[in-house]
């Protein structure tokens, strides 16, 4: 599997480019337009074998086993998803479904109006089973189907758990049972928790997880963007502060700052970690290499905001263009890869769970995988909050802040009037970004 962190880079810097390559640059003669035969036929443009082996594998397999439209799918370079897709959208030749990432790396495209509302199109019930995150609600409509999870954990160490005479099946719950499983971990001689946050991604997840605790829902996130709140409260950067405690306290393991994401994950199933953080997609790998010593665990509670303690979910998607010359066929064909037949094809060909609640869970055999998605994916969950984020704060201020406290060089409360400023300079030169933000703030606010 391709590391997250390849690709999430790649996700931002395309953020950066907008609209800037020019109707068909980059696109030599893959634009579906002049290319579309006879009958009725629909360009699937999509992503993931990347990121999830086996995805190509269950493409053809449904393309193959689809009767009632020829449907043309071409695999998306990780370098051009969104940047291909917004050029052919603006020159009326986008393909009819588009792969679409969560959050604000879609959202934008719904801003320039080059994606159908699927409320209309898509059966409500299938919508709703295929957990699309509210990161796709905008307008009161939703622009995604989901189409697999990434369920974002914490895990733990079973083994290095007995050593320090824990309970292995009780992680801890909450900020004060954290402290203390540190504590006796660091006594046995066991480093407690991290990972590597060189290349700056730990940083971001830690906020995925810790910012929501004092959250009641993720429109109040996008204020703490748009000005309505104030990074500078304490509750709004309570996570940095209890992030400096950690470290203050030595339960971060020392070489943290000269690992990269997923070297320093990899130490938790090779029994040098007590705890870290990970995706659930590694999880199966993960088991193995630890004899199935691996337990997961939601971040230890510490805030009173509605979010805290919940599971964290993230979820890749598909959409419609709105280019698309048939909308209700390429409805169709998002509603027969959720078909049952279909999401079993999916864990055949992939090892991995769609995302969809009618999933029969039966079929995981490994009772650690099957309880991570019972509690992950079929319960109440939040989506990921750095998916809101606008690309020059996550660059000047979420991945620095995590970094600079690791290292002992800033404390909880300056990251927060990094974070004020950080978000301050976004507003004042991107007004018609947080136009669009106050309004999506709605959706994100929903109950």
């Amino acid at each position: 599997m391709t590391d997250k962190k390849d690709w999430d880079l790649s996700r931002r810097e395309l953020m950066k480019m907008g609209l800037a390559l020019g109707a068909g640059s980059a696109l030599g003669g893959m634009l579906p337009g002049s290319a579309r035969a006879q009958g009725l036929t629909l360009d699937m443009w999509w992503w993931g074998e990347q990121e999830l082996p086996g995805l190509q594998k269950f493409v053809d397999s449904s393309v193959a086993a689809y009767k009632d439209a020829t449907v043309k799918p071409m695999l998306q370079d990780t370098a051009v998803v969104i940047s291909q897709f917004q050029t052919a959208a603006a020159a009326g030749n986008a393909p009819d479904i588009q792969y679409l990432w969560n959050g604000i790396y879609h959202m934008e495209s719904v801003w320039f109006g080059y994606l159908k509302g699927l409320k209309e199109l898509i059966k409500p019930e299938i919508l709703t089973a295929s957990t699309p995150t509210k990161l796709s609600n905008f307008g009161g409509d939703t622009w995604r189907v989901g189409w697999y999870p990434l369920p974002m954990l914490w895990i733990y160490n079973k083994k290095l758990f007995e050593q320090a005479k824990l309970d292995p099946n009780a992680p801890p719950k909450t900020w004060d049972e954290l402290l203390t499983t540190c504590e006796a971990l660091k006594t046995a001689g066991i480093e407690p928790l991290g990972g590597g946050i060189q290349d700056g991604y730990w940083s971001e997840w830690y906020i995925s997880h810790s910012l929501p605790q004092n959250l009641d829902s993720l429109g109040e996130a996008v204020e703490l963007f748009i000005g309505d709140k104030d990074f500078r409260d304490p509750k709004y950067h309570e996570h940095w502060v209890k992030l400096e405690e950690l470290k203050t306290k030595g339960y971060l393991n020392k070489d943290m700052s000269s690992l990269e994401l997923y070297p320093g994950i990899d130490l938790v199933p090779a029994g040098k970690l007590a705890m870290g953080q990970s995706i659930g997609t590694r999880l199966p790998a993960d088991l193995k290499t630890a004899n199935g010593e691996i337990g997961v665990m939601v971040m230890p509670v510490f805030g009173k905001g509605k979010l805290a303690g919940q599971p964290l979910l993230d979820v890749q998607g598909l959409g419609i263009s709105s280019n698309a010359e048939d909308p209700k066929a390429a409805a169709a064909f998002l509603e027969f890869l959720n078909s049952p037949e279909r999401l079993k094809a999916f864990w055949d060909a992939t090892g991995w769970i769609p995302s969809n609640t009618t999933f029969d869970t039966s079929v995981i055999t490994d009772a650690t995988v099957r309880s991570m998605w019972e509690n992950w994916g079929l319960k109440a969950n939040i989506s990921n909050v750095t998916n809101v984020m606008p690309g020059q704060f996550y660059e000047r201020a979420a991945i620095p802040t995590g970094q600079q406290i690791v290292q002992g060089s800033m404390t909880g409360e300056q990251a927060g009037e990094l974070a004020a400023n950080t978000a301050k300079e976004w507003r004042e030169f991107n007004p018609d970004l947080v136009e669009n933000y106050q309004k999506w703030v709605v959706d994100l606010s929903a109950t």
